[in-house]
C-alpha cells in the first residue's frame, strides 16, 4: 500500500512539482493550501496520513502553529505523525524552533525534489522502527543509505546492496564514526580479519574503491566516502 503524504503548501507551482515527483515515486499526495485545510484533512478518519510536509509560511497561520496544533491533538495517531518543515528562511533559530515544536526534520527552500524524497523516506523509516520486532530497528540511516548492524544488511532506496564481510565491516565503521576524518590505520583496525597486510595503505584504498563502486551514485565523484588528502577518509553525515 502506498504511503500517504499530506502536503501543506500555499505555492501552487511548488505544490504541483512536489506532488508530481512524489506520485512518480509511488506516494499518494493530499494537498492543502491552507493550514486549517491541512488540519481538517488530518482529522478525516478515512485518510491515514503517514507524513506531513509542512510549509512554514502559510496565508492563514504559520507552520509553527500548525505543527503545534498537530502535536497537541488528542488523537494519539494524529499527534504522532512525522512532520518535515519547508521554509524559505535559512535562520538557524527557525530550524531549532521548528524542531522544538515537534517537527522531525527541516529543509530550506530552494531544494531538489530528490532531497525531499530522501528525507521523507528516512523520516518514515525512523518513525516505523519502534514498531519493528526484527533486528532492522537499529539501523544507521544517512539519506537514502541504511546500515543494519544486527543483520549485516545495507540498503539504498530500500533496495539491498550486497557487500562482502570486509566491505560491511568497513562501512559499519564509517557509519558509526560519521563526520570524523579517519586515517588508514584506524580503518585497517576495523577489519581485523584481513590478513593481506603487506601494504596497509594500498589495501585500504582498494577496499574503499570497491565499496564506493557499490554505494556511490558516481564512484568517480564520491559524496558518501570523501577523501581527505594527506590524512585519510571521511564518511559524510549529511547525505542525499
Amino acid at each position: 500500500m502506498s504511503k500517504q503524504i499530506l502536503l501543506i503548501e500555499d505555492d501552487p507551482d511548488l505544490a504541483e512539482l512536489i506532488s508530481d515527483y512524489l506520485t512518480m515515486n509511488y506516494y499518494d499526495v493530499h494537498h492543502a493550501g491552507l493550514g486549517q485545510e491541512g488540519l481538517d484533512i488530518l482529522d478525516t478518519k478515512e485518510r491515514d496520513i503517514d507524513l506531513v510536509v509542512l510549509d512554514l509560511m502559510l496565508p492563514d497561520m504559520d507552520g509553527m502553529q500548525v505543527c503545534q496544533k498537530i502535536r497537541g491533538n488528542k488523537n494519539n495517531m494524529t499527534n504522532k505523525v512525522p512532520i518535515i518543515m519547508l521554509t524559505a528562511k535559512g535562520d538557524t533559530t527557525d530550524r531549532v524552533l521548528g524542531l522544538e515544536m515537534g517537527a522531525d526534520d527541516y529543509i530550506a527552500k530552494p531544494f531538489e525534489p530528490r532531497e525531499l524524497l530522501a528525507r521523507i523516506r528516512a523520516v518514515i523509516r525512523r518513525h516505523e522502527q519502534p514498531n519493528q520486532a526484527d533486528s532492522q530497528s537499529d539501523s544507521l540511516t544517512f539519506g537514502r543509505l541504511s546500515v543494519f548492524p544486527d543483520s549485516h544488511e545495507v540498503t539504498i532506496d530500500d533496495q539491498p546492496v550486497r557487500l562482502t564481510t570486509h566491505q560491511f565491516q568497513l562501512l559499519h565503521y564509517f557509519a558509526t564514526h560519521s563526520g570524523k576524518v579517519l586515517n588508514r590505520e584506524q580503518l585497517w583496525q576495523a577489519m581485523p580479519n584481513d590478513d593481506s597486510s603487506d601494504n596497509i595503505d594500498r589495501a585500504i584504498d582498494v577496499h574503499i574503491s570497491r565499496l564506493r563502486a557499490l554505494i556511490e551514485d558516481n564512484p568517480r565523484q564520491p559524496k558518501r566516502i570523501i577523501t581527505v588528502r594527506g590524512v585519510g577518509y571521511q564518511f559524510a553525515t549529511d547525505q542525499v
